[in-house]
Order: structure tokens, then sequence, then C-alpha cells
């Protein structure tokens, strides 16, 4: 995703000249995507919905300077989000252990229950094992692999180079691998 998509785009100038309307529906976009990332750094589900309001308050706040530089919108909101969560973690005392993914995740109601208790289990001991990992580690898995971004977008986000953040994966799936064969 090099850019964002032309009605994506025709919203983005909408909102920018003022339309709240227009901003409205950006923020339905990108409430979901935005959320699970404040909620997988904090693990509290009333903290990240608080977060992820800031985030949008924030955005709409600093829109009239915002331009399109051939970067999705998204980056934009990621970075936000990733800046906002800093900011949180900052005042906060230890961090909280990670919850059980049901909460943010919808289960898909078509399976069978076992297979949904052991999609949970499975889903549970992941997010135990990511929740070890150090917060840069943690924010590059969510954001390449429960977000589905790629390097470029995760670079632009974290404020570092592609190759940088191809380093952290490699070294947060390597401890990820450790982490899972230990349990």
């Amino acid at each position: 995703m090099s850019s964002s998509p032309p009605q994506e785009t025709t919203l983005i100038a909408q909102a920018i000249a003022g339309n709240a309307d227009a901003f409205g529906e950006l923020y339905l976009l990108h409430l979901d995507a935005i959320y699970r990332y404040v909620y997988y750094r904090v693990g509290d589900v009333d903290e990240a919905e608080d977060l992820t309001e800031q985030v949008f308050l924030k955005a709409w706040e600093a829109l009239p300077g915002y331009q399109q530089r051939g970067h999705p919108f998204s980056s934009w909101l990621y970075r936000i989000a990733h800046n906002i969560v800093a900011d949180y973690h900052r005042r906060q005392k230890p961090e909280a252990p990670m919850p059980p993914p049901e909460k943010v995740e919808k289960r898909d109601q078509h399976r069978p229950p076992l297979e949904q208790v052991i999609a949970t289990e499975e889903a549970a001991t992941l997010a135990a094992a990511i929740a070890q990992l150090t917060e840069e580690q943690q924010q590059v898995i969510i954001l390449r692999f429960i977000e589905g971004l790629s390097h470029a977008e995760v670079a632009r986000i974290l404020s570092k180079s592609e190759g940088a953040c191809r380093v952290i994966q490699h070294r947060a799936l390597a401890a990820l691998n450790r982490l899972l064969t230990e349990a």
C-alpha cells in the first residue's frame, strides 16, 4: 500500500477542509485497526478505548497540517497511536499482562466449540509470549503480523529504517520461537 485509496483521499481532503462527516467516515474506516493496535500495546480494554479516542482526537486536531506524501493515511494514524501509547507507558508503573485475545478478536461463530477453545488457547499462549518481548519487538510483531502492515509502513510508524525493523522482527520471531517451544 503506497498511498490511500481514491475514496479515502477524497475523504481526507474534505476532512482537512473541516468536514466533520468526512472525518467520521475516516474514523469508522480505521477505528478497529487502531483500537486493536492500542489494545495489544496496553492490555486493558478501558485504557485502549480511552487511548484510541485520544488518537482520533489528536488526528482531528492535527488534520489541517496533514500532508499526504505517498504514504497511507493509516500510517499517520499508527504513528499518532504509537506516540500516545509511548506516553501512556511512561506514565505507568509496571506493564499490565496482555489479556486473552478473545476480548479483541471476533470469534468465528461457525467453528465447532472444540476448535474455538483450541484456537483461543493457542492465541492466549501466543499473546503471553508476545507480552514477554521487548516493547519494540512487540510493536513490530503486532504491526507486521496482527495488523498486516508492510516493512515500509512499520518503519515509518516506528521512525526506523526498514532494515532495523527487519532485524527487530527477526530477533522477535527467534525469541517467540524459544518462548513457545519452552512452554
